[in-house]
C-alpha cells in the first residue's frame, strides 16, 4: 500500500511549526532574561564568584639599635552583630531567624555578663557594665541592624577569642550573626619615645604620615596581594591570585635607653620654675658613624606638660647663637688671622661696631678687659669674636662665608624627613638680601644665620671626629625574616674641615670651656672623664617684630662631645624659654652632664675612677718636674698633673702671672702648652 503523501506533508508541517514555536520561545525567553532580569542574574552570579579582593601586606617593624621593637603592626578587631538573616530561600530564612532570635533571647544575660568580664570599665561596676552591654545588645535587636557595633572600642586578638566562646557568638556568622572586621593598628611599645622621629600612620587609611614611617614607606609597606572567592557547595572558597609581599623591617640607630634618659633629664629641667621652657631639644650622636642614638623634641602643651608634637630639632630654623662662635674662631685660626697667642681688648664690655653697640653678657659689671684667644671662647665674649672676624674679613665678607662652607657650615644634610630644614647662610654678594656692614660681626656670634639644631651638632661632631663631618644617620639596616639584607653605610660630607693644627687648637679651647669656662656644669669636674664643648645663648626674634617685642625669648644651648681625649659621642641640648635667667651653660649644661654620665656608665664596665682623663699623670717629684719644665723657657709649659707649688714655680720663672682655682693637682690650664710666652701674660690653673 502506498503511503499517503498528503498525510506525510501535513505531519512535517506540524513538526516544523512546532519547532519554530519552540525556537521563538527560547529566543524570547533569552531576550527577556537578558533585558529584564539582567540585574537579578548579575546578583546571582556575584553570589558564586566575587570580584578581586585585596590581601593587605603586613607592614614591617621598626626596631632600636639593640633589636627592641619601637613600632609594629598588630591586628585589632571591631565586633559586630547582624540581627537579620539573609537567605533567598524564604523557608530556610524564617527557620534560621526564629532560631537566632530564640537563642539570643535566652542567652542575652549570659552574653552581657561575658562581655562585661572581657571588657571591664573602670568608670562602671561589673553589674553596671553588664547592664550596659545588655541594653546595647537589645537596642541593636530593636533596630533590626545588620551591622550593630557591640563594643565602641577595638578588641585585641585574645579578647576576640574570648568572645567566640560566648553563647550564640560561638556559632558561624551566618547562623549566629556575630562577626568581626579585622584592622591593623600601628603600636609603639615605648609610648611617645622618639615618636616624631619614628613617625605615624593615618588613622583612616593606614598610609604613612610623617617621620621614618614616611621616609622609608616603600620598604616598610610591602606589596598587597589579590584574591577572589568562589561559592562551592554552599561554602565560599578564597583563591589567591597574587600573594602579598610583607614589608621589610628596619633597624634604627636609636637606643631606647639613651632616648629615655635624655627625655627624662630634659623634661625635668624644662619643668624647673626658673626655666619653664617652651621647647626642649636634645640629640645624641655617635662620633665616627653619625648614628643618632637619641633625638628628643618636647613641646609644652596647654596643660603645662610636655609632648612630642614636632620634630623641631630637624625642621625648625633658628639662629644658633654662641655655639656658632666656634666656627668663626676656627676659621680665623685656619686662615691665619689669629693664633692661640692672639689677645683682644674687650674694653668695658661695650664696643661700637658699625653704628651699633656690641655687648658682652657682663657689660654691666665692667666687661672682661683683655682676653686671650682661648679665654674669648671660655667666656663666650661677643666683642672678642666679632672684633677678630670684623678686622679679618670686613673688606671681603664673602671670603668669610666661603670659609664657613669649607668648614662644613651651611652644607645641606639631606636628612630622610619630609619638612626638614636646611641652613640659610646669607651671601654678601646676593641680590636678594641687602648686606650691611654690621651683618659680619653679628653673624660671627651666631645671629643672621639660621640652621636646624642637628646641623650645629653635625659641625661639632666633625671636630670630635678628627675634622671629618658625617651625615647624621637614623637607619642602620634593612631586615627580612630576621636576616639583614642591606646595611646603610656612613656617608662623609666633609673629608677634612681644616688644618690639623687648627683642629688641635680648637679642641684645646673647647676643653677649656668646660674645665674652666662657662660650660663647667656640662662636665663632671673631670673626676670621671673629660668633656669639651661650647655654650650658647641667643635672643629669638618674634617674626617681623624683631627681638624686642614684649617678653624677650631666648634659645639657650650646649653642644659638645665626650670623652675629650677619644670622643665617642657628641650631644646638643637646647631650650627655648621666655625671659631671664637664660644661660646655656647653667641650664643646658647640667642636662648634657647627666646624659654623658649615663652613656659612659652604660658603655664602660670599669670602675668610675678608671674613667679619669688619660692625659693626667701622677704628681711628679719637685726635682723631676722642675728639670723637665726648665727645658724651654720661651714656651708655656704643660703643668697639668703637677702640684700647685711646682706649677707656680715653672710658670713664674717664665714671667707668667698665675691665678689658681681649687686645690690638689693641676687639672687644666687656660693657655695651651707650647704657646710662645709673652710679657705680662696671665694664666689660670684649675686644680682638683
Amino acid at each position: 500500500m502506498k503511503p499517503d503523501k498528503n498525510n506525510s506533508i501535513g505531519r512535517f508541517r506540524i513538526i516544523f511549526f512546532g519547532l519554530c514555536l519552540l525556537g521563538i520561545y527560547i529566543v524570547s525567553s533569552a531576550l527577556y532574561t537578558m533585558l529584564t532580569k539582567e540585574e537579578y542574574w548579575t546578583t546571582v552570579g556575584q553570589m558564586f564568584v566575587s570580584k578581586n579582593i585585596k590581601i593587605p601586606a603586613k607592614r614591617g617593624n621598626i626596631y632600636d639599635c639593640k633589636g627592641r621593637l619601637m613600632a609594629g603592626s598588630l591586628p585589632e578587631y571591631r565586633l559586630y552583630m547582624d540581627y537579620v538573616v539573609i537567605d533567598k530561600d524564604s523557608i530556610a530564612r524564617c527557620k534560621a531567624q526564629a532560631w537566632r532570635d530564640s537563642v539570643f533571647d535566652a542567652t542575652v544575660d549570659t552574653i552581657a555578663d561575658g562581655l562585661a568580664r572581657i571588657f571591664p570599665d573602670k568608670n562602671r561596676s561589673y553589674e553596671e557594665n553588664a547592664k550596659w552591654f545588655k541594653n546595647r545588645l537589645l537596642e541593636g535587636k530593636r533596630r533590626r541592624s545588620h551591622a550593630w557595633r557591640i563594643y565602641p572600642r577595638n578588641a585585641t586578638y585574645i579578647q576576640y577569642k574570648e568572645c567566640k566562646e560566648l553563647p550564640l557568638f560561638r556559632e558561624t556568622a551566618y547562623k549566629g550573626g556575630f562577626y568581626v572586621k579585622e584592622i591593623t593598628q600601628r603600636k609603639h611599645p615605648y609610648g611617645s619615645l622618639a615618636s616624631r622621629t619614628l613617625g605615624s600612620l593615618r588613622v583612616d587609611s593606614n598610609a604613612a604620615k610623617n617621620g621614618l614611617e614616611l621616609s622609608y614607606d616603600t620598604i616598610l609597606r610591602g606589596k598587597d596581594g589579590v584574591s577572589h572567592s568562589v561559592k562551592m557547595r554552599n561554602k565560599r572558597v578564597q583563591i589567591v591570585d597574587v600573594e602579598a609581599e610583607d614589608g621589610h623591617d628596619l633597624i634604627s640607630t636609636i637606643d631606647v635607653d639613651i632616648q629615655d634618659m635624655a627625655e627624662k633629664a630634659l623634661v625635668a629641667k624644662l619643668k624647673e620654675p626658673m626655666v619653664n621652657g617652651i621647647l626642649g631639644m636634645a640629640i645624641v650622636m655617635e662620633v665616627p658613624t653619625g648614628e643618632v642614638k637619641a633625638i628628643v623634641n618636647m613641646h609644652r602643651g596647654k596643660d603645662g606638660n610636655y609632648y612630642e608634637m614636632k620634630n623641631s630639632a630637624v625642621s625648625d630654623l633658628m639662629e644658633p647663637g654662641s655655639t656658632f662662635k666656634t666656627a668663626s674662631m676656627m676659621l680665623a685660626l685656619d686662615d691665619g688671622h689669629a693664633t692661640l697667642n692672639t689677645t683682644v681688648d674687650c674694653c668695658g664690655g661695650i664696643y661700637p661696631m658699625h653704628g651699633r653697640h656690641m655687648k658682652d653678657h657682663n657689660w654691666h659689671r665692667g666687661g672682661y678687659g683683655v682676653l686671650t684667644f682661648s679665654q674669648i671662647l671660655e667666656n663666650s665674649s661677643n666683642i672678642g669674636v666679632s672684633r677678630i672676624i670684623d678686622e679679618a674679613y670686613r673688606d671681603n665678607p664673602q671670603r668669610y662665608v666661603d670659609g664657613l662652607r669649607r668648614l662644613g657650615i651651611g652644607i645641606p644634610l639631606d636628612l630622610p624627613f619630609v619638612g626638614k630644614g636646611e641652613p640659610r647662610i646669607p651671601q654678601p654678594n646676593s641680590k636678594i638680601r641687602y648686606w650691611s656692614k654690621s651683618d659680619l660681626p653679628w653673624m660671627s656670634i651666631g645671629y643672621v644665620t639660621q640652621q636646624p639644631v642637628i646641623s650645629t651638632l653635625a659641625f661639632y661632631n666633625g671636630i670630635a671626629n678628627g675634622g671629618k663631618i658625617v651625615r647624621p644617620k637614623f637607619i642602620k639596616a634593612e631586615m627580612k625574616d630576621g636576616q639583614i639584607i642591606r646595611e646603610f653605610p656612613t656617608e662623609v660630607l666633609v673629608e677634612q674641615m681644616c688644618k690639623p693644627s687648627t683642629l688641635k687648637d680648637i679642641q684645646f679651647c673647647l676643653n677649656n670651656v668646660v674645665s674652666i669656662g662657662l660650660g663647667r656644669k656640662a662636665g663632671n669636674g673631670g673626676k670621671l672623664f673629660q668633656v669639651s664643648g661650647k655654650t650658647g645663648t641667643a635672643q629669638v626674634a618674634s617674626g617681623t617684630k624683631g627681638y624686642h617685642s614684649g617678653t624677650t625669648r631666648y634659645m639657650v644651648s650646649f653642644c659638645g662631645y665626650f670623652p675629650s681625649e677619644a670622643p665617642k659621642y657628641s650631644c646638643i641640648v637646647c631650650i627655648v624659654k621666655d625671659g631671664l635667667p637664660a644661660s646655656g651653660g647653667g641650664q643646658c649644661g647640667p642636662v648634657f652632664s647627666q646624659i654623658s654620665q649615663f652613656i659612659m656608665a652604660q658603655t664602660v664596665e670599669r670602675d668610675a675612677s678608671e674613667l679619669a682623663d688619660s692625659l693626667s699623670v701622677f704628681t711628679p717629684t719637685n726635682k723631676v718636674a722642675r728639670s723637665e719644665a726648665d727645658d724651654n723657657l720661651a714656651k708655656v709649659p704643660d703643668v697639668r698633673g703637677m702640684g700647685a707649688k711646682d706649677a707656680v714655680y715653672v710658670l713664674k720663672k717664665r714671667g707668667i702671672r698665675v691665678t689658681i682655682q681649687g686645690v690638689g693637682t693641676v687639672k687644666s690650664q687656660s693657655i695651651a702648652p707650647g704657646t710662645a710666652v709673652t710679657k705680662g701674660q696671665k694664666i689660670k690653673l684649675v686644680l682638683d
